[in-house]
């Protein structure tokens, strides 16, 4: 029983076979996923899923690249439909230093406004960090995000920064780079996180894990990840798949009926 904490099955690549990508992560043991939405035509593709689907939930916010076209507007739509029951957390939000669509002023300030708004509604936020670990630390102590916690998804980072993440209340989630050969600081993270914080995703149809790697990512593949999570932490591949779902449900507040 896995749980993708993070899958993009809103994505245009998997336009053309949603349901079968859906059927195969339900064969290879991928029980529960959490559908991200970032922008208008995401979100509203991730509710879609959602409405179709049991046991696959979602996240609703605004990414980084794109902060600069979120406006007042948006964030109160975001708030309206946080009240939908399978939206579970808000995000992905956070920021991006490696491309330059939005300047880094817009984006602390849209991050800013998610991290209020999570507050408000008391949910779970889940971040996007690409180059900017300081700042999105700093920001997260700055508005007190501990009050409601989350996932740093996908993390990539030293090891260095994760007693701090752990002390602000957040999971730490890992994805394919875990499985790349030449990703030294997954690894390393894979090992040193309690295993009561720890969760699993694909961030699929991205970073698909090896050996895949380069081609489309699926939930599918979660498994990859368990597996070598599973043996760099020289555990079960049962016992992983069993206590980052538990993790998941519990961050997420969802019960094991699947609502």
């Amino acid at each position: 029983m896995l749980f993708d904490t993070h899958v993009h099955l809103n994505a245009h690549q998997f336009t053309e076979d949603r349901h079968d990508i859906i059927m195969r992560a339900r064969e290879a043991g991928v029980t529960y996923m959490n559908v991200v939405g970032f922008d208008r035509k995401t979100i509203e593709l991730a509710l879609e899923i959602v409405n179709q689907y049991e046991n696959i939930y979602a996240s609703i916010g605004w990414h980084p690249v794109d902060a600069i076209d979120m406006t007042e507007a948006d964030l109160k739509w975001i708030e309206t439909l946080s009240k939908h029951p399978k939206v579970v957390a808000l995000g992905e939000m956070g920021l991006d230093y490696h491309w330059d669509k939005s300047p880094k002023n817009i984006q602390k300030d849209v991050f800013r406004q998610q991290i209020q708004l999570a507050k408000h509604v008391k949910m779970p936020i889940i971040i996007h960090n690409r180059e900017a670990t300081e700042d999105v630390l700093q920001i997260l102590a700055e508005e007190n995000a501990k009050d409601v916690g989350g996932i740093m998804h996908c993390y990539s980072d030293t090891p260095e920064y994760v007693p701090e993440i752990l002390d602000m209340n957040f999971y730490i989630s890992l994805g394919g780079p875990v499985t790349f050969k030449n990703a030294t600081h997954p690894k390393e993270v894979a090992k040193i996180v309690p295993i009561d914080r720890l969760l699993i995703e694909t961030d699929a149809p991205y970073l698909a894990p090896h050996p895949n790697r380069g081609k489309r990512n699926e939930p599918a593949y979660v498994t990859l990840v368990a597996e070598k999570i599973a043996q760099l932490r020289d555990m079960s591949v049962e016992e992983l798949a069993k206590t980052t779902t538990k993790n998941a449900l519990t961050l997420f507040k969802i019960n094991k009926n699947g609502q």
